[in-house]
């Protein structure tokens, strides 16, 4: 482990180049907004299936507040308070949570139901749909399961190039939401051409929040010299934003906390850049600004301005009316 004056005789990174478009997306905020409602309104213990976001940050604070997280629905109680979190479920799921007569409030990003929506949609029809996506990302775990004998998954070009379909004049393709922009064109260029008829989703399927942050990244790329990106390391965004920094020819660098930045990291760089995944939550963002002063010494912080994000989305139904009947005068 590097000695904390080993940093503090690093001198030198002269600018903190921080990303203005940064941290959490409104699926993010609204996950957190309905683990925080349902702690104040519903009778009984809240549990929550899965990290209701992928930081270990605000899971530890939601769980201080009393939010009891699970790995599956068979660790709830019959008849408790459950929340699906923001990557989406399958129908299965559903159905278990049916059966222990759970009551239960949906935290799925409106933007990930999109694309379950659409899998529905395309399995009637009988086309077979090529899911763009990674094998164990809880998003695409949710999404296979609404139709697993109509998806074929494709995380690769290789995979692109090998995967097999009954009827290619009934193809369609859906993505992970959290995808890199420009991985994701490859592989459809190569679906493209492998299947002419095949159907695009009626509007990109990956999240104005990942594009938004991941442009970011690509425009920062000349100005500096490293970057560290604030997320986690099972946050398929958080990863994606280090491929976007590296595919740019920047040494790009993940970090959950402040304290993870490595000493060597820094050797010959003048600008840092810095940002946060959509999971990633400002405070940290603070952290990292305030280590870098009072650590690194870094007297000159700027932020990296490029495009303004004013996206809202409204809290499940089903919550709007328990925080509706405990708070009539709402």
């Amino acid at each position: 482990m590097v000695s904390e004056a080993t940093v503090l005789n690093n001198p030198g990174v002269e600018k903190l180049l921080v990303a203005g478009l940064r941290g959490f997306c409104a699926g993010v905020v609204r996950a957190i907004d309905v683990v925080e409602r349902a702690l104040q309104v519903c009778d009984g213990p809240v549990y929550v299936r899965k990290e209701i976001i992928h930081n270990r940050y605000v899971v530890d604070e939601l769980r201080g507040k009393g939010a009891v997280f699970v790995e599956e629905v068979d660790e709830v109680p019959d008849s408790s308070w459950l929340i699906y979190s923001a990557h989406g479920i399958s129908p299965t799921v559903r159905d278990a949570a049916r059966q222990k007569r759970l009551k239960t409030i949906d935290a799925t990003c409106p933007l990930v139901t999109k694309v379950h929506l659409e899998a529905i949609h395309y399995a009637k029809r009988k086309y077979t749909i090529i899911l763009i996506g990674h094998q164990d990302h809880d998003e695409t775990i949710g999404t296979l399961g609404e139709a697993p004998g109509a998806i074929r998954l494709v995380g690769s070009k290789d995979e692109a190039e090998s995967v097999e379909v009954p009827d290619p004049g009934k193809v369609a393709y859906l993505t992970q939401t959290t995808l890199s922009l420009d991985d994701t064109r490859e592989i459809v260029e190569i679906l493209k051409r492998r299947f002419p008829a095949m159907v695009n989703p009626g509007k990109g399927d990956i999240c104005y929040a990942t594009q938004n942050r991941q442009d970011a990244v690509k425009a920062m790329a000349p100005h500096v010299d490293a970057l560290l990106v604030l997320g986690a390391p099972n946050s398929s965004n958080s990863l994606r934003l280090c491929e976007v920094g590296r595919a740019h020819n920047v040494p790009s660098y993940l970090i959950e906390r402040a304290v993870d930045i490595r000493p060597e990291w820094l050797e010959g760089v003048r600008v840092l850049g810095l940002t946060a995944s959509a999971s990633a939550p400002e405070i940290l963002v603070r952290e990292v600004v305030d280590h870098a002063r009072e650590k690194l010494g870094v007297n000159n912080v700027e932020e990296f301005e490029t495009v303004q994000e004013d996206v809202n989305f409204p809290l499940p139904v089903e919550l709007k009316e328990l925080v509706k009947s405990s708070r009539p005068d709402l």
